[in-house]
């Protein structure tokens, strides 16, 4: 439990407090011995000696078979001494690195089962000494958390993000209150939820690159976010004017999105790449699962209570979940970390040339190059690279119709609990098992699942609008939604899969600026869907919908023939 609080808020907040006396770090106990390496300036492996080669060998013979293993692995731990995660693919330049990334990722499964070996650090050329992980087993490191703790941080992420999700449609059962509390149309009160869903697509762009900056880290930006969504729910709650509830519901949106901009990050710093995408998958399942939620808890108690009975539910969900995160959600950011671990050396050791790469790094920031990353560059790459221009679209499109139609979204769980495992089952028997015996291959590869997912959202859509009637039983327009949701779930996957492969020095921009576009449209069909289906019918209406989808099957098998030859011709590819 110390190891969860020792760099959650309250933890630093304490350390602060009582100036580091309580939940001391070992560079501040009494007994803590400097490795020499960080002590004396002097960098070799050889400074450093693991315990159990203290005994000394039987014969020279031996001696020198141990001299040669242990050089040997020395050099290999020094190699793997971090177990490649999603922050060190944003620093690849070329698909041929990104190839030795995944392949490192699975060498470095079996170092983590191998006696722990010291990493010596790396001395720049003006004698810059650089804190790295003390071992290849460094309890500190993320990546070496126990599967224990690794469960409960992400598990905070998941809930974090299933209570902002349920928060932009719990509000659809007060939607005919609002109607009449404040005399506003019936499109007007639907701005109440597309307000919202529009604040947390914006929010990406600021605390995206905000959580990336190591003096920050992760855990900042969420909690103060977080505490101030729950002040603005408050606030949606309690104001009188239609206006001023317009307001805040997109600051509740704009304020709950650091689990959609930093959520999936907080997943990498903790798995491997390997792994990664089983806990992203379920991340993704809580986000998708959060909508269908809302309107059936709020669904009960706003017609006996009132429409402010649905807002005041956010804040009952929201508020325990903030006093959690606040005491147990550890700082997962490797850059973070490995700053404060430097700092801490500096002190120990009054070596002011001990510096972390992050800080190096950090120094070279200029607000200029954060605005750009943040602002400009996810719309250049969409405006000028057709291949993210259709995936954005594809995804935009399928998010929007998912938002245009809440009144099936219970039947959403039940897909997912078919999606999920479906997916788990793709990637323990085809992604992993590719991975380790033929390497990364095509980025395009990624999207097979795809190609036969793609025809399901149609189908659903097909099914659900030409079955909504009352003639035929309701269960039939059910199955098309089911088969709808699968589809979009395992499309969108792949999808998230393959642009960090194809455009890793730019993944955080291009996910950024995919939140945006599918948030805005969603935003969007919020406000369309009513007056589609009432001045086409529900049949037409969701036809011309799922038409579009038909299109995007033939974008999709473009993608995976073209892909290559598209990125070959783009300025953005790593090449």
């Amino acid at each position: 439990m110390e190891g969860l609080i020792h760099s959650s808020t309250a933890g630093q907040l304490l350390r602060w407090i009582t100036r580091n006396k309580v939940l001391p770090y070992p560079e501040e106990q009494p007994d803590f011995q400097c490795p020499h390496c960080y002590a004396d300036g002097a960098v070799s492996p050889t400074l450093f000696t693991h315990e159990a080669d203290s005994e000394k060998p039987e014969s020279d013979a031996d001696a020198d078979d141990e001299g040669e293993a242990a050089t040997e692995n020395a050099s290999r731990a020094e190699e793997l001494s971090r177990v490649p995660s999603m922050a060190d693919v944003e620093k690849v330049r070329s698909q041929s690195d990104m190839a030795r990334l995944y392949s490192a990722a699975t060498q470095t499964e079996a170092l983590q089962t191998a006696p722990s070996r010291p990493i010596a650090p790396t001395k720049t050329a003006d004698g810059t000494i650089l804190v790295d992980w003390y071992t290849t087993h460094d309890p500190e490191n993320p990546q070496n958390w126990s599967s224990g703790k690794k469960l409960i941080t992400v598990a905070q992420i998941y809930l974090y993000t299933l209570v902002v999700y349920m928060g932009s449609s719990i509000y659809t059962p007060s939607a005919p209150q609002i109607q009449a509390r404040f005399g506003v149309s019936e499109t007007a009160a639907s701005l109440g939820l597309a307000l919202y869903v529009l604040g947390y697509g914006v929010g990406p762009m600021l605390f995206s690159p905000l959580s990336e900056i190591p003096s920050v880290g992760r855990n900042p930006p969420y909690i103060i976010t977080f505490a101030l969504f729950i002040v603005f729910s408050i606030g949606a709650a309690v104001v009188n004017t239609f206006g001023g509830l317009l307001v805040l519901r997109f600051l509740q949106g704009f304020f709950g999105s650091p689990c959609l901009a930093t959520g999936g990050a907080s997943i990498g710093d903790v798995y491997s790449l390997l792994k990664l995408p089983y806990g992203l998958t379920t991340w993704a399942a809580f986000a998708t699962l959060g909508p269908a939620l809302g309107p059936v808890i709020s669904g009960f108690s706003v017609p006996v209570e009132g429409w402010r009975w649905s807002l005041w539910e956010t804040v009952w969900m929201s508020s325990p979940i903030l006093v959690v995160m606040f005491f147990f959600l550890p700082e997962t950011f490797p850059d973070a970390i490995l700053l404060r671990r430097a700092q801490r050396l500096r002190r120990v050791t009054g070596n002011n040339k001990l510096l972390s790469q992050s800080e190096i790094n950090q120094k070279q920031l200029t607000v200029t190059a954060v605005a750009m990353e943040a602002l400009y560059r996810p719309f250049q790459i969409v405006v000028l690279d057709p291949a993210i221009l259709f995936v954005n679209v594809y995804t935009s499109l399928i998010y929007g119709i998912y938002y245009s139609f809440f009144e099936v979204f219970p039947s959403i769980a039940v897909a997912l609990a078919i999606a999920v495992p479906l997916y788990f089952l793709y990637l323990n028997k085809v992604f992993e098992p590719e991975i380790r015996t033929q390497g990364l291959m095509s980025p395009e590869r990624r999207l097979i699942p795809a190609l036969f997912a793609c025809f399901l959202p149609p189908i659903g859509l097909f099914l659900f609008g030409w079955t909504s009637r009352p003639s035929v039983y309701w269960i039939v327009s059910v199955v098309g939604i089911l088969i709808y949701t699968i589809g979009i779930f395992m499309v969108i996957q792949c999808i998230f899969i393959y642009i960090p492969m194809t455009y890793p020095q730019y993944a955080a921009s291009l996910f950024a600026g995919n939140d945006l576009m599918r948030s805005a449209l969603a935003c969007g069909a919020v406000l369309f869907a009513r007056p589609l289906y009432v001045n086409l019918g529900v049949g037409p209406g969701i036809s011309l919908l799922a038409g579009l989808t038909v299109g995007c099957i033939a974008g999709m098998f473009a993608l995976y023939y073209y892909g290559a030859a598209l990125r070959a011709r783009s300025r953005f590819t790593a090449k």
